[in-house]
C-alpha cells in the first residue's frame, strides 16, 4: 500500500502490531525503523511524547506523522491513543523500558566493583522475566505447545549466543519423548542437517539481534522444504520472525553491553514443560479410550 492510498485505522493495539507485521517489507528504509521500534517498545509509544519517539526511533517527528497516516490515523496521537487503551491496560507494564535504561545509566555511572555486580545482573534479569508475562501471553504459549504436538519430528536451531537454549530446548523435548533433531551445524553442516526436515516438522530457531546468518539461512531452508517454524525472537519483523508460523518474542537484559539469557531460559523451560504435561494428558486420554 503507498502512503497516499486511504487505510483504515486499526481499532486496537493488537490490530495495528499484526497490520504492521503484514505490511513491514512493503515499507521504506525510516518507516520501518518506526514500525520495529513500535512492534518492540509499546509502552513508549503509548507514553513518551512524539519528540521523544523521534530521537529513539532516529527519525523525524513528521516521519512518525507520515507513518502513523499510512496506517489510517488521523495523527500520531490517534494512533498512541491505542497503546494507551490496550496494552498498557495492565499496570505491571507500565515503565518497563524507562527501568531499563534508568539501570543502565545507575551501573555505568559506577565502577565495575564485585559486589555491585551481582546485585545489578539479578536486577536486570529480574525486569527482563517480569517483562516476559507482557510480550508472551497464555495464547501464545498454547500456540507453541500445539504446534509442538501436531510435529512429527522437531528440529531446533540457535546459533552463537542463542546455542545453549537451543541445546537446553533439544536435551528436555528428547528427555520429554518427543523425537527431536538438534541442528549444532558441527563442521559447518547446519545447512546439510535442516535438509531432513519435512512438511510434518517443525522448526524452533532461536535467534536475537543481530541474528547469526546460520540460523536465518536454516529457517529459510525448512520453510523451502514445507516445514513449519516457531521462532523464538526479540522481535516480530526479525529475519527468523518473518517467516514463522508463530513467534514468541522475548527482550533480554543487557547490563555493562553484556546481553543475558535469562529470560529465554525461563521461556525455553516453560514452553517444554507445558508441552510435556500436554503430552501426558494426551497419552492418559488415549489409553482410556484403548480400554472403553
Amino acid at each position: 500500500m503507498k502512503l497516499n492510498d486511504v487505510a483504515t485505522a486499526p481499532v486496537s493495539a493488537e490490530e495495528l502490531r499484526a497490520e504492521i507485521v503484514s505490511r513491514y517489507e512493503t515499507l521504506s528504509k525510516r518507516l520501518k525503523q518506526i514500525a520495529r521500534y513500535i512492534l518492540d517498545e509499546p509502552n513508549d509509544i503509548a507514553l513518551e511524547t512524539l519528540a521523544v519517539i523521534a530521537d529513539r526511533c532516529g527519525v523525524q517527528p513528521s516521519a512518525i506523522v507520515r507513518f502513523a497516516k499510512s496506517f489510517g490515523f488521523e495523527g500520531a496521537s490517534q494512533m498512541q491513543r491505542l497503546f494507551r487503551d490496550g496494552l498498557l491496560s495492565n499496570n505491571a507494564a507500565l515503565g518497563y523500558s524507562e527501568r531499563v535504561r534508568q539501570l543502565d545509566q545507575a551501573t555505568n555511572a559506577r565502577e565495575a566493583e564485585p559486589e555491585n555486580l551481582l546485585s545489578e545482573f539479578v536486577e536486570g534479569n529480574s525486569l527482563a522475566i517480569q517483562n516476559l508475562l507482557q510480550t508472551v501471553s497464555g495464547a501464545d504459549m498454547r500456540a507453541a505447545v500445539d504446534l509442538l504436538m501436531a510435529a512429527d519430528t522437531v528440529h531446533v536451531a540457535g546459533f552463537r549466543r542463542s546455542f545453549p537454549v537451543a541445546s537446553y530446548i533439544a536435551y528436555s523435548l528428547l528427555q520429554a519423548g518427543k523425537r527431536t533433531v538438534f541442528i549444532d551445524g558441527v563442521g559447518g553442516l547446519g545447512l546439510q542437517q535442516v535438509h531432513a526436515i519435512g512438511p510434518d516438522d517443525l522448526l524452533i530457531a532461536i535467534s536475537f539481534h543481530p541474528y547469526s546468518e546460520e540460523t536465518v539461512a536454516v529457517v529459510n531452508a525448512a520453510k523451502a522444504s514445507g516445514g513449519r517454524v516457531l521462532a523464538i525472537s526479540d522481535s516480530l519483523v526479525s529475519p527468523v520472525a518473518k517467516p514463522a508460523e508463530h513467534v514468541l518474542q522475548i527482550r533480554e537484559a543487557e547490563v555493562r553491553k553484556f546481553r543475558s539469557l535469562s529470560a529465554s531460559m525461563c521461556l525455553a523451560q516453560a514452553l517444554v514443560i507445558n508441552f510435556a504435561f500436554e503430552a501426558t494428558r494426551t497419552d492418559g486420554k488415549a489409553r482410556d479410550n484403548v480400554g472403553t
